[in-house]
């Protein structure tokens, strides 16, 4: 039984903080930051986009990767400070009396830490306003009891000292979000929840239309819905349709688990136990390399250790709870990155897997429903086996004609994250189902890259039907019975109900790049006003680390050196693999012998420098990085620029020096066998 007593929000909250307007123009938060409030014209400016609000605030600036040791009100001190052009220095926030922060576009992008709300509210923050609120985020904010709206009218009640309804902060929410707002969180609604105070109201789709037709998403959740005790599923759902259902796989990794371990204990006391143990991991994969990278100043404020603490606590964690630990491999690096792990050993097609990761949605792949949740969502999923479920709308993709050869299925993604309606945020929350008959003939690791960034569109997750290809993968990674493991293969109806569908015509798609500061910044490589020279070339992540993407940087690296080329002079790539099975593929293959030769570093399994913890992170701002991983929000890998590529254009612009398209070390004969 969950421990304290009930509380609930007023039902009227007034705000007597200040506003803080994160600008664009970064002299504006200085002198905010300094004591000047923004109001009259200048806000009057603000509101009508005269003066442009900031956009496409990660998660990564409002608690770097380093803030993340802490997982306790320390936060407070920190929040914004990797924010862009350094605009606030810690304490800053916490010290202004801030209690209303006000942005753009796609507010908590990126990572699904929940350190970013909770640092917010520690540091005073009551309520977050933006134009469109990231969907991760923004239920990490409604779990901690941060409030949050969309509605820019509120700014002007709020300076005139009104009392504005609790009313206003629950509109367009379903209704266990609602509920949870009016508790304050998500620990409280489950303690009212588990006193008889509230519960979840009765799904109506099945009532209403059992034969509904769904999305392959909606089928999954439909079967995992939580009715009652030892009642599972149901016969129908449909977006909008509010609920908990049951998750088959439940996994964190050592940047999350002791803080999530601390909210297990606050609201279930010391000796809290999780329930079925068996489907819960936890993962040493996150700061295996940190020791090589962090600078001296955050060595001296103690955050090395800090950092190997939370390894640590998560290790001591696994063992009393007796979960499965990904470990450390004796010979260096982590037994695997969470997500290929989560591929290789895990996920099946049809479950419900839910990870503290905002990539987690990689697993989508095999025709699973698999979505990032934050610290506070685990730990009630550790306890109740549950977790919330909104059922999102659907957009689908369908993939027409071939791929050109020398394309990847990272261009195909940046492509799609270009367009105007996910740069609009309206992917926010959805899923990106993907299909076309081109998908047949691309390896599972090429078809995992356009599920996993399906989160830098804002998306709840992505994923594909599963077929034959996807069955021979899982029975020859794990030895499962075959017709076992086709009982969990589920597909869309073919008049299932889409928020909107895409057609997307591969051949036109070429080598594309997505400039520094967003996922959402891709163009055709050729298209470059002028010519970008590198620093650092880095394959590897998740993303970038898996089975196919070492087939494609072996191709290129390999027709290098037939060229008598090598790395050009003054350039570093960092080759990293995904896990130790990828490695042994690579060893096996003859890929290591051709990286060695032709001068890259190779790195053992880590997520490393995606986040800033391992090797191939910028060391400082005027440091140009053309990387194979899945995002580049401001510091997210350090303080230089950083492009996104896909492993061909990684591999070729490490030998060009520069980022170019990889044409000339790829083969004619290759590219029509590809």
């Amino acid at each position: 039984m969950m421990t304290g007593s009930l509380s609930r929000q007023p039902d009227r909250i007034k705000f007597t903080g200040r506003i803080l307007f994160l600008t664009e123009d970064i002299s504006l938060i200085r002198r905010q930051l300094q004591g000047e409030d923004l109001q009259g014209e200048l806000t009057r400016r603000l509101l009508s986009g005269d003066l442009p609000l900031m956009n496409n605030i990660s998660t990564d600036e409002i608690t770097p990767g380093w803030v993340c040791f802490y997982y306790d009100e320390t936060l407070a001190h920190y929040v914004y400070v990797g924010m862009r052009e350094s605009a606030v220095q810690k304490d800053e926030v916490k010290n202004g009396g801030f209690a209303v922060v006000v942005s753009g576009l796609s507010k908590g992008c990126g990572s699904s830490r929940e350190t970013a709300p909770y640092a917010e509210k520690w540091a005073g923050i009551q309520l977050v306003i933006a134009q469109s609120i990231e969907k991760i985020y923004g239920q990490n904010s409604q779990n901690i009891g941060l409030l949050t709206a969309t509605d820019f009218g509120l700014i002007e009640r709020i300076h005139r000292g009104e009392e504005i309804p609790l009313a206003e902060f629950t509109k367009g929410l379903d209704p266990i979000s609602k509920d949870i707002v009016a508790y304050g969180g998500l620990f409280n609604y489950n303690k009212a929840r588990l006193a008889g105070e509230v519960s979840p109201p009765p799904l109506e789709t099945p009532v209403n239309n059992p034969q509904r037709p769904m999305t392959i998403v909606e089928k999954i959740v439909a079967k995992h819905a939580f009715v009652r005790a030892g009642k599972v599923g149901v016969e129908a759902v449909k977006p909008g349709d509010s609920l908990f259902a049951i998750a088959d796989v439940r996994f964190s990794h050592e940047y999350v688990t002791p803080m999530a371990e601390s909210l297990l204990k606050q609201a279930l006391g010391a000796d809290a136990r999780l329930t079925e143990p068996e489907s819960v991991f936890a993962f040493r994969d996150h700061l295996t390399f940190l020791s090589r990278v962090m600078p001296q100043k955050h060595r001296e404020m103690g955050l090395l250790e800090k950092a190997e603490g939370l390894a640590t606590t998560q290790e001591d964690f696994a063992a009393k709870q007796g979960i499965r630990l990904y470990g450390e491999n004796p010979e260096g690096g982590s037994e695997a990155i969470c997500h290929n792990a989560v591929v290789e050993d895990l996920a099946l097609p049809g479950q419900i897997v839910v990870g503290t990761d905002s990539h987690t949605c990689m697993a989508g792949v095999l025709g699973c429903f698999a979505f990032g949740v934050g610290s506070t969502d685990m730990a009630n999923a550790w306890y109740t086996k549950d977790i919330r479920i909104r059922v999102p709308e659907t957009v689908r993709y369908v993939l027409r004609g071939k791929k050109r050869a020398e394309v990847a299925a990272k261009d195909v993604m940046l492509h799609i994250l270009a367009s105007e309606y996910m740069k609009t945020s309206r992917g926010i929350g959805k899923v990106l189902e993907f299909a076309g008959e081109d998908l047949k003939n691309w390896p599972l690791d090429e078809r995992a890259t356009l599920t996993n960034m399906a989160v830098e569109a804002g998306g709840t997750t992505g994923i594909i039907e599963p077929d034959e290809s996807t069955l021979d993968y899982i029975v020859s990674m794990r030895g499962l019975d075959r017709e076992e493991v086709r009982k969990g293969f589920t597909r869309s109806d073919p008049d299932a109900e889409y928020a909107a569908v895409f057609e997307i015509n591969l051949d036109e798609i070429r080598p594309m790049v997505a400039l520094p500061g967003d996922p959402r910044n891709g163009i055709p490589i050729d298209e470059l006003p002028e010519e970008v020279r590198i620093d650092a070339a880095y394959g590897g992540s998740c993303t970038g680390g898996k089975m196919a993407d070492m087939d494609m940087y072996a191709t290129v690296l390999k027709n290098a050196l037939a060229q008598g080329k090598r790395v050009a002079s003054g350039v570093h790539l960092y080759l990293q693999f995904g896990s130790q099975n990828i490695k042994q593929y690579a060893r096996e293959r003859g890929y290591i012998e051709i990286f060695e030769r032709v001068g890259a570093e190779l790195i053992d399994p880590s997520c490393g420098a995606c986040i800033n913890a391992g090797p191939g992170a910028s060391p400082n701002a005027e440091t140009v990085t053309v990387s194979a991983q899945n995002r580049n929000f401001p510091g997210r890998s350090g303080p230089g620029k950083l492009y996104l590529a896909s492993p061909y254009v990684v591999a070729a612009s490490a030998i060009a020096g520069k980022i170019i398209e990889p044409y000339e070390f790829l083969h004619a004969e290759e590219l029509v066998e590809a």
